[in-house]
């Protein structure tokens, strides 16, 4: 994997160019290097031996703490005195102004080696949020905490009878007695309310947990704003603490409820939250103290800012484990002796490896089309999140409505194709891939929270097709055919790229004819019946684009490098870009067969 990520970041996205600008310019690509180095050490030694551990030794709840092994107190060790928390902090708070597109792929590493044991992805986003939304006393005393690794954070969004439903938020926020305005940690309230599905919400790996908390002020009336225009968020600390970012001593009244039993991911806490229950009474009185972030009102706008963050982590921990699978599945296929080829007559002739067969090079090229591909999008978005943040205000602009139009595509096509992936490596293994003596069952078993985790597979399709691609007079899709047709105009000055840029010319064309087609009568309720078809054709339009750079990227590369580039571009062109027709073909006509449907006729 290390040769993979080199080549997209230094002959691909060229992230050496980044070290020109200011905020860059005490790095280099030894500096880069080293922080890779670093993290695929940790990630070898205190992750990936421990993988099959955390999976079987799940988080136990005694009905007081939560015990986890002691690998994952191990690994938060290492993780959090790396660094890579404040990776690209200001170096004045103890970071190291790294790029992001670097901190993602450094990140990669311990996705890949075991995703469940976590590695901050949440405390981070956290941490990320206050410092764009909270007051300097909220960043000085939260934020920063956590960035050292001395706190760690969650997100407390969905509950047990909303889901994803947030307008159906029920947690309630109370000011907090007389004087609750004029807190120096910001406004003060009081919670009452039970949070669903939060990962890592009980834990002892550090000595206090940031919940950030969306719930409801009531209105004068005590009754609660319906929709989501109601919803606020806030600060809640599992330990009390005071304005110099002291722990008083004294207990929140946040309690775990109870663990949830997961398929996969399950060296994560998964926890359900009950906030205001009175088992402990801070200040004398139930209910947990939180304090105000941002306006009242405002608060899903504020968590959208680590929603999206968390989405494209999400994005790349699916990747990570088809990769692993893929990894898993070729040395497998490589070592494994079974059968023969075709032009084999004599039956006493020794078995071949399976990597010999033509159906199992299939299953290895979907994988590699797909993890390696994915992993390209995902490192592709981080450097607009770069540009975003450090270039021109033109391209500064352009980058943040790139990022718009991929981010759904960047959290879901690998949550759905990584996870395809890793079902291929199990059947690359056959019947030994089923069994728990091989680690490709378990992978398959963590990727398949990825399609709902961070917003379900279906919510990013209506997010696209119902808001992004349609905003701004349709400025994000336009935008993003350009830089498609840029690649298009370099493939076509390649006689062997040529046929694949042509291809990929008319798919980018039917996608928007299909776009135009599915708002043809203006009705949300036409267009969006179809969306997750819509989502997958977009998303292999992209891949499609992705695998076309990079083909060009590797013209110069040595051969093996080169070769097994147009190989997966190829085999991407060839087996799956035609499968956006038959999709968009449904998109496009606004069938409507599944609105149609009645409950009563199932």
């Amino acid at each position: 994997m290390r040769t993979w990520l080199d080549f997209l970041l230094y002959d691909w996205l060229k992230v050496e160019r980044l070290c020109e600008r200011s905020r860059f310019e005490d790095h280099g690509r030894e500096t880069f290097s080293q922080v890779l180095d670093t993290c695929e050490r940790i990630a070898r030694d205190k992750y990936a031996p421990f993988n099959r551990l955390v999976d079987t030794q799940e988080p136990h709840f005694d009905g007081e703490r939560v015990t986890l092994p002691q690998a994952t107190h191990e690994a938060w060790a290492a993780y959090a005195g790396s660094g890579m928390l404040a990776a690209a902090q200001d170096f004045a708070l103890g970071g190291m102004q790294l790029p992001y597109t670097v901190e993602a792929a450094a990140n990669a590493f311990f996705a890949k080696a075991s995703v469940s044991i976590n590695a901050g992805l949440l405390t981070v986003g956290n941490a990320n949020l206050l410092m764009a939304h909270g007051t300097p006393l909220q960043q000085q005393v939260f934020a920063h905490r956590e960035f050292k690794g001395e706190w760690a954070g969650t997100m407390c969004l969905s509950e047990p009878q909303a889901g994803s439903g947030l307008a159906d938020v029920a947690t309630r926020a109370v000011p907090d007695g007389e004087g609750h305005a004029d807190d120096p940690l910001g406004p003060r309230y009081r919670l009452f309310g039970n949070k669903m599905w939060i990962s890592a919400g009980e834990h002892e790996l550090t000595e206090n947990i940031v919940h950030l908390v969306l719930a409801k002020i009531p209105g004068p009336d005590g009754k609660l704003v319906a929709g989501t225009r109601g919803i606020s968020l806030f600060i809640c600390p599992k330990h009390m603490v005071n304005a110099q970012g002291q722990m008083t001593g004294e207990r929140n009244d946040v309690a775990l409820a109870g663990l949830n039993h997961k398929c996969g991911w399950r060296g994560t806490t998964n926890t359900l939250l009950n906030f205001g229950e009175g088992r402990w009474q801070p200040g004398g009185a139930a209910g947990a103290v939180a304090y105000l972030v941002g306006q009242p009102g405002q608060g899903l706008a504020c968590m959208f800012h680590m929603m999206n963050e968390a989405r494209i982590a999400i994005g790349m921990a699916a990747t990570m484990l088809g990769m692993a699978g893929y990894e898993a599945s070729l040395a497998y296929a490589k070592d494994r002796k079974q059968g023969r080829l075709l032009s084999q007559k004599d039956p006493a002739s020794p078995p071949v490896a399976l990597i010999e067969h033509a159906d199992v090079k299939r299953m290895l090229l979907a994988q590699k089309a797909y993890s390696e591909g994915a992993l390209a999008l995902m490192l592709y978005c981080a450097r607009l999140v770069d540009e975003q943040h450090t270039g021109t205000p033109e391209a500064a602009a352009e980058a943040a409505l790139l990022l718009e139009v991929l981010t759904p595509i960047a959290k879901s096509w690998p949550s759905e194709w990584c996870l395809e992936a890793n079902s291929l490596a199990i059947q690359v293994h056959g019947g030994y891939g089923y069994t728990r003596d091989f680690p490709v069952e378990q992978y398959w078993r963590d990727n398949r929270l990825n399609m709902i985790h961070e917003g379900t597979h279906g919510i990013q399709a209506l997010d696209l097709l119902g808001r992004k691609v349609v905003m701004q007079g349709g400025a994000g899709l336009k935008l993003l055919a350009t830089r498609i047709n840029q690649t298009l105009e370099a493939a076509l000055q390649h006689p062997d790229l040529a046929v694949y840029a042509n291809g990929l010319a008319q798919a980018v064309q039917r996608l928007g004819a299909a776009t135009k087609a599915a708002w043809a009568t203006g009705q949300p309720e036409d267009a969006l019946a179809n969306a997750t078809l819509y989502l997958q054709a977009a998303g292999h339009v992209v891949l499609a684009w992705v695998w076309l750079d990079l083909a060009l990227a590797a013209s110069s590369a040595p051969e093996d490098r080169q070769a097994g580039v147009r190989a997966a571009a190829r085999y991407f062109h060839v087996y799956e870009l035609p499968k956006v027709y038959p999709w968009l073909e449904v998109v496009a006509a606004r069938e409507s067969v599944c609105r149609d449907m009645q409950p009563d006729w199932f």
